[in-house]
């Protein structure tokens, strides 16, 4: 070979490693194939409400309720997040039923500050389910655990008066939460408070530490630079893995009323 294109060759391939080194971690993010332990696919409880609807085809209304997590903090648009990327999803699994996923998050809140708007954010959209995504803020404020049981258990209890079913999300798994003395305790009593009221919780914690730990996917490929809030691909993968979660709860509620059950492999992937 010329020397000439020797030495070209070797140019092209340092900028093509260059070139891959640049990658942002986002971009880095879009190849990776959206994955969970396989139990966050089961909700604890049918969605009793969810499954109601589906039986009599009837539009089904969903809000996610929560801070800046489920407002989309983090994301490229309001596309990208969370409550957008699983109206899709959904819309996905349920082929032939209207469905509206309506996000009623607001950066910096606690469980209180949610509470305080529920009537307007959540009773008046009627909701056929209500996801709620809770205490991060509580413990990036190092709040303690406080009152925090007795508000969880207050919540859902307003959720079930208003007929919907609940689903509870609890804190990311990112680098200035996990700094935080209470988040496991956080997590902790989330469930323990979701058992006591026979509600369902999406263990977003556990999920994202999945990736961490077991996948050993770098921080900066699904956390934002801000250390704290996901980015698209964290978002789009939570909602698929929530979409699952949800088609099972509900077709499996729908199975006990005696309407016909679609098994999980049959899910969008």
């Amino acid at each position: 070979m010329p020397r000439f294109f020797s030495k070209l060759s070797r140019h092209v391939c340092a900028a093509a490693v260059c070139a891959v080194m640049l990658v942002p971690a986002d971009l880095a993010a879009q190849t990776l194939a959206c994955s969970g332990p396989s139990d966050l696919g089961r909700l604890d409880h049918p969605l009793r409400r969810v499954a109601q609807r589906i039986a009599a085809h009837q539009p089904l209304t969903i809000v996610a309720l929560g801070s800046s997590s489920t407002a989309g903090a983090g994301a490229t648009s309001s596309a990208a997040s969370y409550p957008s990327r699983l109206e899709i999803e959904l819309r996905e699994r349920f082929h032939n039923l209207a469905v509206k996923v309506l996000n009623r998050g607001v950066g910096g809140e606690e469980m209180a500050d949610m509470l305080a708007r529920f009537d307007k954010a959540v009773v008046a959209e009627n909701p056929d389910l209500v996801l709620w995504q809770l205490g991060t803020n509580s413990v990036l404020r190092d709040r303690g655990l406080g009152n925090a049981e007795a508000l969880i258990h207050q919540g859902i209890a307003r959720i079930k008066a208003s007929g919907a079913d609940v689903v509870l999300i609890d804190p990311q798994f990112a680098p200035k939460v996990i700094v935080k003395a209470d988040a496991e305790r956080m997590v902790d009593l989330i469930s323990t408070a979701a058992k006591m009221d026979n509600v369902s919780v999406f263990h977003r914690f556990v999920l994202m530490r999945y990736w961490s730990k077991v996948r050993q996917i770098p921080f900066e490929t699904f956390v934002s630079p801000d250390g704290l809030h996901m980015n698209d691909w964290s978002y789009a993968c939570v909602a698929k893995v929530l979409a699952t979660a949800i088609y099972d709860a509900a077709t499996r509620a729908t199975a006990v009323a005696g309407a016909p059950h679609a098994p999980l492999s049959a899910i969008a992937p």
